[in-house]
């Protein structure tokens, strides 16, 4: 990749996305601190540079403007569930900083690197867990207004694992690759615990890959 900027302020333009140029040079920083560390701890199997801009950091920056559009720039609560090394919850910390990111997973080396980033990127909005997110609310003390994943899991196992970090009114967002039918298909079968809101379409600049988010909230039929 010989210029790094330039392609991710082009792929910025190309999602309409307007971030200061301090938000441009923690992005960076980020991405080669995932580089970094990923040669001794195994973040990601993406290793190119160049992949690593599109599949990881263009990826997520996908879902800042419906993110922004769901929820607005209020203030509020995000659990990034499975994050490895922060994707997409870094970015989103990067990206809005009035929402306070926590990054949970259940390897302490990738919940580390998370802390990490969080200190050499000077990002108090960032927190990393070492938890699994059955028991994250006990931990946490208090539930989340957004719930999201990156190819973590299926729709059902995510929705239902993370269920009980999910305040009243809270939503999942489950960042997927391909429409996913079959999954939409099971969660249907689930007696109306999940209620599937929207699926939108996602264009990644420089990715020629589908990817979509799946919006969801508890559902009528949902144990309290």
């Amino acid at each position: 990749m010989s210029d790094p900027r330039a392609t991710l302020q082009a792929g910025l333009q190309s999602l309409q996305l307007d971030l200061d140029a301090r938000q441009v040079d923690l992005l960076l920083d980020y991405l080669g601190l995932l580089q970094k560390w990923n040669k001794v701890y195994n973040l990601t199997a993406v290793r190119d540079p160049a992949e690593m801009m599109t599949h990881h950091l263009l990826d997520s920056l996908a879902v800042i403007d419906p993110l922004r559009r769901q929820v607005g720039d209020r203030p509020l609560r995000l659990l990034d569930v499975g994050s490895g090394g922060g994707l997409p919850g870094v970015v989103i910390a990067i990206a809005c900083p009035q929402i306070a990111v926590t990054c949970v997973d259940t390897v302490a080396k990738k919940a580390a690197f998370i802390q990490q980033a969080a200190a050499t990127l000077k990002l108090p909005n960032l927190t990393g867990l070492h938890a699994r997110v059955e028991s994250l609310n006990a931990l946490s003390g208090q539930g989340f207004d957004v719930v999201c994943s990156r190819a973590f899991a299926s729709l059902v196992d995510f929705t239902r694992w993370s269920r009980d970090a999910l305040q009243p009114g809270g939503i999942w967002m489950a960042m997927k690759g391909k429409h996913p039918g079959d999954e939409l298909a099971t969660l249907d079968a689930e007696a109306g615990a999940v209620d599937v809101f929207h699926v939108e379409q996602l264009r990644v600049p420089g990715l020629d890959a589908e990817r979509c988010i799946v919006w969801m909230r508890p559902g009528p039929g949902a144990v309290a």
